[in-house]
């Protein structure tokens, strides 16, 4: 597997604990994971039943082999010991010198009584002058070195995120290891490095950043010490595999994440299925029988809900869209009770979900898109009366316009770009629908698109041909149509491109990473024509930009190169 980056989500500023905790894996960590990890461990155990009892019905069981080695080592020992004893014998017989000492006798001729008292030797050679040299254990213990040895502090201050901090993770696999890195991105200083990483334990597909502590998380309990906390720092991972995992990003060298959505016994992802019996086994599996409780695919899309802190909806290849409430324990029964998974599942697409997104001014609204080349809006309490469109190619990636709560962007296959008004959608998706504009944005798949949460009419692209590009749409008020323009482009170095993302904190950053693995943070208002296209909406949200020494982008810094924001515009 090549190595790349397939998705890229910010922290904002401020949030993230100013110094992160190490994990300890204690007895309750232990309970913890047993309970969420419970099918895994008994599969263990099982696995180990059956290997003693193989041993035990070959005759040659743990125990068996260690006696049987006891035994001969016994006997070699006794041989060895017996021939010593012979010679100690003719020894004893050869004189009285010979014979062993009392211990009286050892202690006179060594003068052990006396071994912990000074002696006073002569000066000589040339180290003559050592007398009274004294070694100190560490350097905190010797009063001649003022500058002491602080290992938990030096690292304590290495770790640390300061509030004028973004953090920025990465959804990294390498040589088939998938893991995600998380990044400090220091404005100020225009700064890019990796401060920890996660391991994952498969491919990761999408990310969703959420500040609400899962009810499994060991924040989200009240000790003795705190209460339970109301806010976090956590990132969810959808992967290859069904289930969901959120970690908390405010816990560095973690083994285990926070929460797992999902039923991991049932789908049985680490077990292959094959088809047909006998010898020769085909390379297809089983189909996974599709469940309201838990997705049996990879899962594609997440969202969070910023209003209902506590919901989070899921888009999986099993063709289901899936709403979990996080203040639930997900852990299912060996019964397999269903309202014990997921709160809800909408099976309202005939393909591959691949993408999901809540509407932040209609906090009930989702938006999905799918590989059946339709887009569908509904509210989740009532999915049946929902609203959709029909699209000439397979949906690569959708945004609700956070400056119109009725408007929305979705990106296709074939590089084009489109706009919606859902108020104008009809109920039959299978209806013709006008988008109210079309952009063809790249020569290939639009494989990622963001929009600005700070400039109105600002939307970044990103696709396969290796180029991130920055629109400007404007309203023309007497023709009352909406006009696109390129603003400018660039290759970014990441290779194909698939994520951009638009900075919380910053209205002209933008990150984007690709198939080469790379991640790379765009000062997008370096350029002259970014700074004239954007001047007047800049004034209108009162930002002001801050003049950059580099080139525009920053990038982590290598030992074999220089910092990638010296190459040229």
């Amino acid at each position: 597997m090549a190595s790349l980056i397939s998705c890229v989500s910010w922290v904002k500023r401020g949030v993230s604990a100013q110094h992160p905790e190490k994990y300890l894996l204690d007895d309750k960590e232990l309970e913890r994971v047993s309970a969420l990890a419970r099918i895994e461990l008994e599969d263990a155990k099982k696995e180990l039943e059956r290997a003693h009892k193989a041993a035990g019905v070959m005759g040659k069981g743990a125990e068996g082999d260690e006696a049987d080695d006891d035994a001969d080592a016994d006997e070699d020992e006794s041989a060895w010991v017996d021939e010593d004893e012979d010679a100690k014998e003719e020894d004893v017989e050869m004189g009285d010198e010979s014979k062993p000492k009392t211990e009286d006798e050892e202690l006179k001729e060594y003068d052990l009584d006396n071994y912990d008292e000074d002696d006073v030797m002569p000066a000589m050679g040339p180290f003559s002058n050592i007398k009274g040299l004294t070694y100190y254990r560490n350097n905190d213990e010797d009063p001649y070195i003022t500058l002491k040895e602080n290992d938990e502090e030096e690292e304590r201050q290495e770790l640390e995120i300061l509030p004028t901090d973004n953090l920025l993770v990465a959804a990294k696999t390498e040589d088939d290891v998938s893991q995600l890195e998380i990044y400090v991105y220091d404005e100020s200083e225009e700064n890019l490095y990796v401060h920890h990483d996660l391991m994952l334990p498969s491919f990761p597909l999408c990310l969703e950043w959420l500040d609400f502590p899962p009810i499994t998380s060991p924040t989200a309990q009240e000790t003795a010490d705190r209460p339970a906390k109301q806010f976090g720092n956590y990132i969810a991972v959808g992967t290859m595999e069904p289930e969901i995992e959120i970690w908390s990003l405010d816990t560095v060298e973690a083994m285990y994440p926070d929460m797992v959505l999902g039923r991991p016994d049932k789908t049985a992802a680490h077990v292959p299925v094959p088809l047909g019996t006998g010898k020769k086994k085909r390379k297809k599996t089983k189909a996974r029988a599709t469940s309201t409780a838990y997705h049996v695919d990879a899962v594609l899309s997440l969202s969070w809900n910023k209003t209902h802190r506590n919901l989070l909806a899921s888009a999986s290849a099993d063709q289901t869209v899936k709403l979990w409430d996080l203040t639930r324990d997900p852990t299912i029964s060996g019964e397999g009770e269903e309202g014990q998974g997921a709160l809800r599942s909408f099976s309202i697409h005939k393909d591959k979900v691949q993408s999901v997104q809540w509407n932040d001014k209609e906090p009930t609204v989702l938006l999905t898109g799918s590989y059946d080349r339709t887009v569908r809006v509904f509210d989740t309490r009532a999915p049946d009366t929902g609203v959709g469109a029909t699209l000439g190619a397979d949906v690569e990636a959708l945004r609700w316009d956070p400056w119109e709560s009725h408007s929305f962007y979705v990106s296709l296959e074939n590089g084009i770009v489109l706009n919606f008004d859902a108020r104008t959608l009809p109920t039959n998706a299978s209806q013709p629908t006008p988008a109210r504009f079309t952009l063809q944005a790249h020569d290939g798949e639009v494989s990622s698109l963001d929009v600005n949460p700070h400039l109105r009419g600002c939307i970044a692209t990103g696709g396969t041909d290796k180029v991130v590009k920055i629109w400007n749409i404007t309203e023309d008020a007497d023709l009352n149509k909406r006009q696109v323009s390129l603003v400018t482009s660039r290759d970014l170095g990441v290779g194909k491109v698939f994520s951009v993302a638009w900075s919380p904190d910053d209205p002209l950053t933008l990150a984007a990473a690709g198939s080469k693995a790379k991640l790379q943070v765009w000062d997008v208002a370096a350029n002259a024509g970014v700074r004239k296209a954007f001047g007047s909406k800049l004034k209108e949200a009162g930002r002001t930009l801050r003049e950059k020494t580099t080139g525009g982008v920053i990038g982590v810094q290598s030992d074999d190169e220089d910092s990638s924001g010296d190459e040229a515009e």
